[in-house]
């Protein structure tokens, strides 16, 4: 090689090193872009207020009196419940569909010196109802939402969607047992750890509107009677007795629509492997089979893929499904100990 072609090779090298350099600064350049960007980006989205919500903040779409009433409500939790459900994920959608399925509510200290006083007499009754705030709930809620069972769009209020402008959920569960400030209930559709904002017995007199009620022994016909009379308007007792009659007489209709009405359940089939392992970790057949049966994907996992495998905890346990919609079942692959994240 020439000294020509020496000089040339190392002319042709100092130039590559210098576009080399070029390259890395203008890399350096586009990573801080690219952070700056991705920082805007965050802080948008933090900052996101829906149209509702800057309504509210500038007191804009609502009269002052309403904002100033608005700000002034405030509710703090009176227990929490205990659930084999860790995630959203699987969770039954009605407290009807998991009737084996045990939890416990637990209430605060911080509500009564004793919350065990606040629970004489609830033993009397069978079931309660609980409100409680849907704490795992990160989406923003939406006036028209699209419920499992329909294919199509509603308003919010015309379903049970969690996603609401106030995320509290309404459950009417059957009590266990009541120790202390505890309460033992069945019938599950609760993330473990929800906050309880307040307990109801529940009475059929007044909470089932259509159904023929069988009356316990505690509600004697004299209790119902004198509920029916409106406060200083009692006259004599066959007036009572008449309105009595009356009330339970005109019973009104219910109506619900066709695709509340019209749900199917699955076929549930468990694989050899599943019951295997369902043996193994203690796991009740008829718990897992309530589970699933009512199909527990959302409605754009129902649409988006007709067959899938869907897996979700359950206690310590962690089920994983397959679905076959074309056939209108559902097979339980595997049932496996989760394994600890610590």
């Amino acid at each position: 090689m020439s000294l020509s072609e020496v000089e040339s090779l190392k002319e042709q090298l100092k130039v590559a090193r210098k576009e080399i350099k070029n390259l890395r600064k203008q890399i350096t350049t586009l990573n801080y872009t690219q952070k700056k960007e991705i920082e805007s980006v965050r802080k948008i989205l933090d900052d996101f207020k829906c149209q509702n919500c800057r309504n509210i903040v500038q007191n804009n779409s609502i009269p002052p009196d309403l904002a100033t009433k608005t700000a002034e409500i405030k509710f703090s939790p009176i227990g929490t419940i205990k659930t084999p459900f860790p995630e959203k994920r699987g969770v039954p959608r009605q407290a009807s569909i998991s009737t084996q399925i045990e939890g416990i509510i637990d209430l605060n200290y911080d509500t009564f010196n004793n919350p065990e006083h606040s629970l004489e007499g609830l033993e009397d009754f069978s079931h309660i109802w609980v409100i409680y705030y849907f704490h795992k709930n990160q989406c923003h809620a939406k006036a028209k939402i699209t419920p499992p069972r329909l294919d199509g769009r509603i308003g919010v209020f015309s379903s049970r969607s969690p996603h609401r402008p106030c995320p509290l959920g309404l459950s009417l569960v059957e009590i266990i047992k009541i120790e202390g400030s505890k309460i033992y209930f069945k019938g599950i559709d609760m993330v473990d750890g929800s906050p309880v904002f307040d307990i109801k017995p529940y009475v059929p007199q007044y909470d089932t509107p259509s159904k023929e009620i069988s009356h316990p022994e505690y509600f004697d016909l004299e209790f119902i009677n004198a509920r029916e009379a409106p406060d200083g308007q009692e006259t004599t007792s066959d007036c009572v007795m008449a309105s009595t009659s009356q009330a339970f007489s005109s019973k009104p209709m219910v109506r619900v629509p066709n695709w509340v009405s019209n749900a199917n359940t699955l076929a549930v089939i468990f694989s050899s492997k599943a019951i295997e392992q369902m043996t193994e970790l203690k796991i009740e057949f008829e718990s897992v089979k309530q589970l699933i049966e009512n199909d527990p994907r959302s409605a754009y996992l129902r649409t988006k893929h007709k067959s899938q495998i869907f897996s979700f905890q359950f206690s310590e346990a962690t089920i994983t499904a397959k679905f076959d919609d074309s056939n209108n079942s559902v097979t339980v692959v595997q049932v496996r100990k989760t394994q600890s994240t610590l």
